[in-house]
């Protein structure tokens, strides 16, 4: 396939456009643009050397190799946008979604509303967000229901409604259901909300400054002052920061960005007079070997999809081909504009600025994936292995020993996607002779689903709740034995499934091959979590074992040493090195030793 893709790329022309890595199912891999088709492209069949990870891997996964011709670079972006956005390919600088931050909407009905969305759809309504935080839009959508008062109420109260409701006599709704608002007084009131949440605040703040100075000449001191809380807070939420240029009027954006793991926040801080008076955000999704050239490229482009250029743009690093994204950008503006990296002075200041809030906001959202993510990672389990229900509680067992000696085996237990460590428990191998991991887990599950009935009926117990998901360490035979088990006992419907270590593939009853999930599948990490773990805590047990075996052993030569005074040394050292290493006169301050019997045992054990 390695030719044939190669084969591909000198048959392209040395002209501009865009190049599309296919899947063998069809699915594009990637999309890219160049300014010479044939020279770009062949750079992906050079030497691996000096390839990133990540192009390698890009080039394995592809199947075919096609272009589409452009008639200049700056088509060429505007292709490879609208591509990207199309198909979402799995190796681009991409756009994350975003449907867990809120958008406020202002609708597109007769009567607009002022709602809260967290999807943006082609409606015709007036999106603006998303808003970093749920409590800065919570912020912003109280201050404009008092400075914009507008209905809150649906269509069909709209309608069958006889009077004005509460809304109104607080001041948050103007009376539309009573009639109390013409048409165009309402249609003004909307066109302001707008502009206000557009970027351009000074309308606004003219007119309640207006009306605080006409209360306060009328001795409405009350009013007044409620007027001027309006004020500072519509100016704490427009307005964070105000930064003067020395005396100059400026107008850019400036461009902050934070990165994190596979995750990037592009903050654009639209500074408008001097002031700043909007931001938006674009959370991506990134790679290691994606500079920050890229990234930034990406959230311009993004951006100025939709938003009209200023004629200056700082950013913290300017993209590889600057002059073909500058080119854009002014065919955009009308006009020329400037891409910089400040290095001093207030642009310095602005982007060191715009750079914290992007760190801010990656945190709130790193955080939010961390709370979300074993929620995902069990719905993705659930998905992936058919399960009628959540495996809310999943148990893991594994066996340890040496040589089959010893042998003990682990049951942990996973709540909601965490460990609980409670609930984890230890059972001693009793009836197995030799290395046999097979019974052994037989065993094990067995005598823990036995005690687990017997609870039950009972009325609960330490083995009472049983679990949504059964995983096994091992393979497809270590899965039939324990499986075997579970039909004597009637819980043959209990859904388990192994774990293979080797290549991580998942063996499920009854299914002749395993279930092989992506590296990074959220399903596939959780069980392997679950595995580790139980391998952890069986390996824990056994070092515990064997290390009092050795103990026992060696005291079991030294006369006046019985089991009381062996579980007291136990006790106090934990380990025949342990006691190895103590003093006379620390063995004799054990309950039941005396001067001499702690010498005594020194030389018998060194």
């Amino acid at each position: 396939m390695f030719e044939e893709l190669r084969d591909a790329s000198r048959a392209m022309p040395e002209r501009p456009g865009v190049y599309l890595f296919r899947a063998a199912d069809g699915t594009v891999l990637y999309v890219g643009k160049a300014k010479n088709l044939r020279a770009r492209t062949r750079s992906y069949f050079q030497s691996s050397r000096g390839l990133a990870a990540k192009t390698i891997h890009l080039v394995q996964d592809a199947e075919r190799l096609e272009f589409i011709v452009a008639r200049s670079e700056v088509e060429a972006l505007l292709l490879e946008q609208n591509l990207i956005k199309e198909h979402r390919p799995k190796y681009n600088v991409l756009l994350k979604d975003d449907k867990h931050y809120p958008y406020l909407k202002i609708t597109n009905e007769e009567w607009p509303r002022l709602i809260v969305v967290r999807r943006v759809l082609p409606d015709g309504g007036h999106y603006f967000g998303p808003f970093p935080s749920s409590s800065r839009m919570r912020e912003t959508l109280r201050i404009m229901r008092r400075a914009f008062p507008m209905r809150t109420c649906s269509d069909q109260k709209l309608r069958t409604a006889t009077r004005p409701c509460l809304m109104y006599h607080i001041g948050l709704c103007p009376g539309v259901c009573a009639g109390l608002v013409t048409h165009a007084q309402y249609d003004e009131t909307v066109r302001q909300a707008i502009n206000f949440l557009s970027g351009h605040p000074e309308e606004l703040l003219e007119r309640l400054r207006g009306q605080m100075d006409e209360a306060a000449d009328a001795l409405r001191f009350e009013e007044a002052a409620q007027l001027r809380d309006r004020i500072r807070a519509v100016e704490y939420v427009t307005s964070p920061v105000q930064q003067v240029d020395s005396g100059k009027v400026q107008d850019r954006d400036v461009v902050g960005l934070a990165r994190e793991g596979g995750q990037a926040v592009a903050q654009v801080f639209r500074v408008r007079e001097g002031k700043l008076v909007g931001r938006e955000r674009y959370v991506l999704r990134v790679s290691d070997e994606d500079g920050d050239q890229e990234v930034v490229a990406a959230a311009l482009a993004l951006h100025y999809a939709v938003e009209r250029p200023p004629r200056e743009v700082l950013v913290p690093a300017v993209p590889d081909d600057s002059d073909v994204v500058a080119e854009w950008l002014q065919e955009r503006r009308g006009a020329q504009v400037q891409l910089k990296v400040p290095r001093r002075g207030t642009g310095q200041t602005q982007l060191q600025l715009a750079s914290e809030n992007a760190r801010v906001a990656l945190q709130e959202i790193v955080l939010a994936d961390r709370e979300g993510r074993p929620r995902r990672m069990m719905e993705a389990l659930q998905e992936a292995l058919a399960l009628e229900t959540l495996p809310r509680r999943i148990e893991g067992f594994d066996i340890s020993n040496t040589q089959g000696r010893e042998s003990v085996a682990s049951m942990v237990v996973f709540i909601d996607g965490e460990p609980a460590y409670g609930e984890y428990r230890r059972f001693r191998i009793k009836t197995v002779e030799g290395p046999n991991d097979f019974a052994s887990l037989a065993e094990a599950v067995g005598r823990r689903f036995r005690r687990g009935q017997r609870e039950q009926g009972e009325g609960g117990g330490k083995f009472a709740d049983f679990p949504d998901l059964l995983l096994i360490d091992g393979g497809k035979g270590q899965l039939s034995s324990v499986m075997s088990v579970l039909q004597e006992l009637g819980l043959q419907d209990l859904p388990t499934c192994s774990l293979a270590k080797q290549h991580e593939e998942i063996y499920l009853p009854n299914e002749p091959e395993p279930l092989q999930l992506g590296e990074g599948h959220p399903g596939r990490t959780l069980l392997q979590q679950v595995r580790d773990e139980s391998h952890r805590f069986a390996l824990g047990l056994h070092r515990s074992r064997r290390s009092r075996a050795q103990l026992h052993s060696r005291l079991d030569d030294v006369p006046g040493i019985g089991p009381k005074r062996r579980r007291a040394l136990i006790e106090r050292f934990g380990s025949l090195r342990g006691v190895q290493a103590a003093t006379v006169e620390e063995i004799a301050a054990v309950r039941g030793f005396t001067l001499s019997l702690a010498k005594r045992l020194k030389e018998e054990i060194g």
